[in-house]
């Protein structure tokens, strides 16, 4: 297991490949909140690598096999921080910073404050703070409390995904028994710190070449007015609206996630 070591108590889990192709960028995975390197590693990165392509993925402290000493809490801040340290410290060739929902905010922050970057990809991130998604955020943190991340992806499973999926996986989510939380266990720490993210950032001072793909089966964080008009203050973007997915890309359409990227990734490279 490769672990960035921050201090004693602190460190990153994470996978990282070199590029096989002369100028082929690295694709440097950013996670929801829930998120695992297992997303992307179980299709999306080996598929990469196969077309010369590099890759990293990484957990957040709090995330699996990533630790965090007790007393901290893993806030918006520190998630971009340790983003930027990982990346100063491994130093992927001609980085490409893909982030998921929330990870794709956080990976535009880190290129805000100088991290290196050719590229950002952003899945189903572009939103604004609406009294409805501030519902579910602050709604989130209870339900984990009460029931474990069980609890909320049951609920959250077929606002999220396309109906293909989300029937391929209720049996695994709504079975029960749920088990409340420990609120020093990382997903809690992550869930707690997270409604106070800042989502107000200045999309149009991104200086590098964007890829944005909204699923158009997420019922929960997708609005429609909202994406256009953030997309529209992209300097250099692209944009993909897929109708047989929701939320979770990685998961929901593996195999059509590699293809934009392949393509971005490439175009990058010209």
């Amino acid at each position: 297991m490769i672990k960035l070591r921050l201090d004693k108590s602190n460190s990153l889990f994470y996978r990282h490949f070199l590029p096989t192709r002369t100028e082929a960028a690295t694709f440097v995975f950013v996670n929801a909140l829930t998120g695992s390197t297992d997303h992307w590693e179980t299709v999306v990165a080996p598929a990469l690598r196969s077309e010369g392509f590099g890759t990293l993925s990484y957990n957040f402290r709090g995330q699996e096999n990533s630790s965090f000493a007790q007393g901290v809490e893993l806030t918006n801040d520190l998630i971009v921080s340790d983003l930027i340290t990982l990346i100063d410290e491994i130093r992927p060739s001609r980085p490409i910073l893909t982030g998921l929902s929330i990870g794709g905010l956080y990976a535009a922050q880190a290129r805000a404050r100088g991290a290196p970057a050719a590229g950002l990809v952003l899945l189903n991130t572009l939103r604004e703070i609406n009294q409805r998604i501030a519902w579910i955020n602050d709604a989130l943190p209870h339900y984990v409390a009460t029931g474990g991340t069980a609890m909320f992806m049951g609920l959250m499973m077929p606002l999220l995904t396309n109906p293909e999926f989300a029937a391929s996986v209720r049996d695994t989510f709504l079975k029960g028994p749920y088990t409340p939380l420990d609120p020093a266990h990382g997903h809690a720490n992550l869930m707690r710190n997270s409604v106070d993210t800042d989502w107000a950032f200045d999309w149009a001072s991104l200086d590098l070449p964007v890829l944005s793909i909204t699923g158009l089966h997420d019922r929960v964080f997708r609005d429609p007015d909202v994406i256009d008009r953030l997309f529209a203050l992209l300097p250099e973007a692209r944009r993909e609206d897929w109708d047989n997915a929701g939320h979770l890309l990685p998961l929901e359409r593996p195999e059509r996630l590699v293809r934009s990227l392949v393509r971005f990734g490439r175009d990058i490279e010209t």
